[in-house]
C-alpha cells in the first residue's frame, strides 16, 4: 500500500517499525496495532504509539502524546466505517492509558486523507507545504467523553449495516 498511496518501497529509516512490529507496537503496555479483516482478509490497520518523532516546530513529551501511524485502509472497503472504526479504538485506548494527545500526519495527495481526519477533530499544527504534502495534525483527548472500551480481550466483530461485511477487529 505504501507504493501504491506514496509512490516509494520501503524505507528502512522511515519504515523501520514495519519489520519490527512486536518492538514498536505489541511488546510496550501503552502502544498497540489494530487490524481490521473481513472473513481473512486483512482490509485495514492502525498503529498507536507514545510520540517518538522529532518534527522541526514540534515537540510533544511521548508520556501524553500517542502517535498514530500505518492507517491503511484498502481501497475496495473504504468509506465503510473502517477507518472511523479504528481510530475510535485507537482513541479510547490511548485515553485509557493516559495520553492526553495524538499526533499524526498525513499527505494532501491521499485522496480523502486530509479531509477524514477532520472530520475526526484533528486540526493543523503545521502543513509544511513541501513536495510530500506532508501535514501534521494533533488532536486533544478528553478521557470522559471516550467510550468505555474493555481491552482485555483479543478482538471485536461487528456487523456494519447496509455494508452485509461483519467486520473483525484484532
Amino acid at each position: 500500500m505504501i507504493k501504491r498511496e506514496f509512490g516509494f518501497d520501503y524505507i528502512p529509516e522511515y519504515h523501520r517499525d514495519i519489520v519490527n512490529l512486536e518492538e514498536y507496537y505489541l511488546e510496550p503496555e501503552r502502544n498497540t496495532f489494530l487490524l481490521a479483516c473481513i472473513g481473512d482478509r486483512l482490509v485495514g490497520t492502525l498503529g498507536l504509539r507514545a510520540y517518538d518523532r522529532e518534527f522541526r516546530g514540534l515537540n510533544y513529551d511521548p508520556e501524553r502524546t500517542a502517535s498514530l501511524w500505518r492507517v491503511f485502509v484498502h481501497e475496495d472497503c473504504r468509506k465503510m466505517g473502517v477507518a472511523s472504526y479504528l481510530v475510535e479504538i485507537a482513541e479510547s485506548f490511548a485515553a485509557e492509558k493516559g495520553y492526553t494527545r495524538i499526533y499524526l500526519h498525513t499527505h494532501k495527495h491521499v485522496e480523502g486523507a486530509l479531509e477524514f481526519w477532520l472530520s475526526k477533530g484533528y486540526s493543523i499544527v503545521i502543513d509544511t507545504d513541501n513536495e510530500l504534502g506532508t501535514v501534521h495534525m494533533e488532536k486533544s483527548l478528553n478521557r470522559s467523553s471516550m467510550g468505555n472500551q474493555d481491552f482485555s480481550g483479543t478482538c471485536s466483530t461487528i456487523k456494519r449495516g447496509g455494508t452485509g461485511h461483519q467486520m473483525t477487529f484484532f
